[in-house]
């Protein structure tokens, strides 16, 4: 990986779906630490930032062997946060002490199965010209909202298709893989972005361990050897 992209992994404390989740035991070891795993694999450890305001995540991040360059402040610790602010606050560190990078890659800790080629080939997409790379799974299918009425609606309007084989492809983002553009990011929020190529991933390698179901999948995709 070149030497002017840097790895964020962001991990709060605070977590509502499940309790401590960063740094829960998953499959033997820290959540947190297949996100490092897979940031280790493409590049040295001077350029992986975990992003946290939680002194247990750190003390599991930094027995891990990877230094935490930072403790976030508290006003990047609630709900309200986002992680464009949480990213920005990292470029703005490293610019801080003399380190400017042109291209950064998100990692989000909650996609154990994410893997080295996963980033590799997202980031073989990128080029100087868009604002993000980011990786999808397939979100074919019929979608519906509630009108005033509270009655629902297709939101692809009435000439939707109704059989799924039928339907144009549809996506949705995985939070697996965000290659950025920092010139980008420094403009704009990642919701405001307009040029942005896909990575498609599958629907197990997309698993996001948000809730509880989500962990208990997870575990039986391990458990059944499923990937």
């Amino acid at each position: 990986m070149d030497a002017d992209t840097l790895v964020v992994i962001p991990a709060r404390g605070g977590s509502k779906g499940i309790p401590h989740k960063n740094i829960n035991i998953f499959n033997g070891k820290p959540l947190i630490t297949y996100a490092i795993d897979c940031a280790r694999a493409i590049t040295l450890d001077n350029n992986i930032c975990v992003s946290t305001d939680d002194d247990e995540i750190i003390e599991v991040v930094e027995n891990y062997g990877l230094k935490v360059p930072f403790k976030r402040p508290d006003y990047l610790a609630t709900d309200q946060c986002s992680t464009y602010d949480v990213l920005l606050h990292a470029l703005d560190f490293y610019e801080s002490i003399n380190r400017k990078y042109k291209k950064l890659i998100l990692l989000q800790p909650t996609s154990p199965f994410r893997t080295k080629g996963d980033v590799e080939k997202a980031s073989a997409l990128y080029s100087n010209d868009i604002d993000m790379v980011v990786s999808v799974t397939d979100a074919s299918g019929n979608y519906y909202k509630e009108d005033q009425e509270g009655l629902l609606k297709n939101i692809l309007g009435e000439t939707a298709y109704t059989r799924r084989q039928d339907m144009s492809k549809m996506w949705r983002y995985n939070g697996a893989v965000y290659v950025i553009n920092v010139l980008s990011l420094r403009q704009m929020p990642l919701s405001k972005f307009q040029r942005i190529r896909k990575y498609e991933m599958d629907e197990i390698h997309s698993i996001d361990l948000d809730t509880m179901f989500d962990w208990k999948l997870a575990e039986f995709v391990i458990n059944e050897k499923l990937i």
